[in-house]
């Protein structure tokens, strides 16, 4: 009797650390589940075969520069240039194709190329040059991200239709960017497991001096891995130029840190030596699926980013509970007869209770939600700026006025993140989408698909190009431009020199307001600009480059900002010089820049009334749900506001 009791115990207690074992060793596996299962609970959106196909193609540029990084990571570096090596290639593509008349296949080459160079020069500096993975590739950040706006000249260029297809759908639903990433997975998959310099990057990974005496040519290698790594980027580089319709010069910005994100998710460590290609994709695909899930959920852009470093803190965390519980990943090939049999079997077994669980959570909502014509998406390009705090603003009112379920998302000036929700907006089954583009043409792909679901779109402020929209509300950046050009002019007399603060490369707004003031600038031939330099709308970089420009031009007498926010940080390196000596025009009419022009120290701010857009275009919005007439194009007027008017402004 005591002994078969003291077997029982002993059974029990090998079934819970079994179960424990399992639970550790799929530690990204299991939270998959558990997202996936919690998701589906909680949006009837969630689980429709639209939506979880949509989730695969937001995962695909990131799974492809993470396994590119599996690379690196599992040989104890780190590469933080993918990003900037993916944009690199994309304009690259579509230069070589468009403006130099390559032929579409050679142009990819050389993307592909450019790819595996920019990641040989990382080898060579951290294996020759002897310089720290982390020095050598953030170089190669600022110099990939500075060569692409030089090639471009900081726009967007658009890619031939034989590349786009790349970002369309086999058959009409199995989307391609899924395909690619994939057989990217696979590629990784295999040489991790199969290949001698897999095999090589899990040694120099576990201990660098020991490969070395072992006969390893470490430094040879790290060639051959930053290189792969390199290739990944430009692959991912030219999916995601072929999902936006055109390489964007500030495309991937921080997709790097994504990248390295979901390989330490997946359960790789970054001391080296453990990490595989199933583990990078589940990663992927945890941080696709809670940024679609957020999304659905209407959860601020800013939380997204607070839940998203929780997650990968829980990963490393739970990475140190496994290494402690000695249940470690280890290295593809390196198990015992049988584990990768198991391994198996874990995977279609999570795979069944997930079907099991999320089929169960289906009947909470009895389907996916069907679309109401009160139920509005409206996609910003940014919400780190006032302008576009303030259209949030008068869509907000607007919309509690009028009993619409307003969902506001913030792109953060990514083409590609808008897309996602764009996307994410189709999927929903919302009534009407409201979108203010990061770029016209990066807008095009996804508000097709809108078009095809029969889901109206209204642009606001900015248009989209090759794509139907019901309406467009916007001021005329353009004639803003002008009016601004013939305020500064006029108030310097028809003579002077001034500088111009240019907006973030490569978005509309910059360059529409731009032309505009160049055009208006024409009638005043004895206006001089000195120097243009970007400033990215951004107040804090407003102030050190007006702070440098005056070191080099001291004795300006104006200056024409793209928006209020740089025109404002012009005016504090200006001083006392500001609104006296020096005449400061900004952009946009914030509440910020009408202060500084009723204080004197902004001449004036071409003001597009934001409030009003914003409400003028949840009123359109509306409309068009409910199959109403809207007009094509609504103009708001822009206004220039100076000291005398500022007064009777409402915004």
């Amino acid at each position: 009797m005591a002994t078969d009791t003291l077997k029982s115990s002993t059974g029990a207690r090998g079934a819970s650390g079994g179960l424990r074992r399992i639970l550790l060793d799929n530690g990204a596996l299991t939270a998959l589940i558990v997202l996936v299962v919690a998701m589906s609970a909680l949006s009837g959106d969630f689980l429709t075969a639209d939506n979880l196909l949509n989730v695969g193609v937001q995962a695909a540029v990131t799974a492809i520069l993470a396994f590119g990084v599996t690379f690196v990571i599992v040989s104890a570096g780190i590469d933080l240039s993918v990003g900037s090596v993916a944009a690199l290639s994309a304009t690259v593509l579509a230069w070589s194709a468009t403006s130099q008349g390559v032929p579409v296949l050679v142009a990819v080459l050389l993307a592909i190329a450019t790819g595996a160079v920019c990641g040989l020069v990382n080898g060579f500096l951290i294996s020759y040059g002897k310089l720290p993975p982390f020095i050598a590739t953030l170089a190669m950040l600022s110099v990939a991200r500075g060569l692409s706006l030089v090639i471009s000249q900081g726009s967007p260029i658009a890619l031939p239709d034989s590349v786009s297809r790349l970002g369309d759908a086999l058959g009409g639903w199995l989307p391609v960017p899924v395909l690619v990433m994939v057989g990217m997975g696979l590629i990784t998959a295999f040489v991790l497991g199969r290949t001698y310099i897999g095999r090589s990057m899990y040694a120099i990974g576990g201990n660098e001096e020991a490969a070395r005496l072992s006969g390893l040519r470490v430094r040879r290698h790290k060639l051959a891995i930053y290189a792969f790594s390199g290739l990944f980027a430009a692959a991912a580089g030219i999916v995601l130029a072929a999902r936006l319709s055109s390489a964007q010069p500030q495309a991937a910005q921080g997709y790097e840190l994504d990248a390295i994100a979901a390989v330490v998710i997946g359960g790789a460590s970054l001391a080296g030596g453990t990490g595989k290609a199933s583990g990078t994709l589940i990663g992927a695909l945890i941080l696709a699926v809670l940024r679609n899930g957020l999304n659905l959920l209407s959860v601020s852009a800013f939380w997204q980013q607070v839940v998203i470093g929780v997650v990968i803190a829980l990963a490393v965390l739970l990475d140190t509970v496994r290494r402690k519980a000695g249940a470690g990943v280890a290295p593809s090939g390196a198990g015992r007869p049988g584990d990768k049999g198991r391994q198996a079997a874990t995977y279609v077994l999570a795979a069944v209770v997930a079907a099991a669980i999320v089929g169960a959570t289906s009947f909470l909502h009895g389907g996916s939600s069907s679309a109401t014509t009160r139920k509005v998406g409206l996609s910003l390009s940014t919400l780190n700026n006032p302008f576009f705090v303030q259209i949030r603003a008068g869509a907000e009112a607007q919309a509690k006025k009028l009993g619409v379920d307003l969902t506001v998302t913030d792109a953060q000036n990514d083409a590609s993140q808008q897309a996602n929700q764009l996307q994410n907006f189709t999927s929903e089954g919302v009534g009407a989408i409201i979108v203010n583009p990061v770029d016209s043409d990066a807008a095009g792909p996804s508000v097709r698909a809108a078009n095809k679901a029969d889901i109206p779109v209204v642009g606001v402020d900015r248009g989209v190009n090759k794509a139907r929209t019901a309406a467009l509300v916007a001021s005329d950046n353009v004639e803003g431009g002008e009016l601004g050009a013939k305020a500064l002019a006029e108030k310097l007399g028809g003579k002077g020199t001034i500088v111009i603060l240019q907006g973030q490369a490569g978005t509309s707004a910059s360059r529409e307001r731009g032309a505009g003031f160049a055009e208006g600038l024409k009638a005043y031939p004895g206006i001089k600009v000195v120097a243009k330099q970007p400033a990215d709308f951004d107040r804090a970089k407003g102030l050190d480059v007006m702070t440098n420009l005056l070191q080099a031009h001291p004795d300006i007498d104006g200056v024409f900002a793209e928006n209020d926010e740089m025109a404002l940080g012009a005016v504090k390196a200006l001083g006392s010089k500001a609104g006296k000596s020096v005449q400061v025009v900004g952009f946009d009419g914030t509440p910020d820049g009408l202060k500084a022009v009723e204080a004197g120290t902004l001449y004036a701010s071409v003001a597009q009334q934001p409030k009003e857009l914003g409400r003028i275009a949840v009123d359109n919005a509306l409309r068009a749900a409910e199959g109403k007439r809207t007009e094509e194009m609504v103009k708001v007027p822009v206004k220039v506001v100076t000291k005398e008017n500022v007064a009777g402004f409402g915004g």
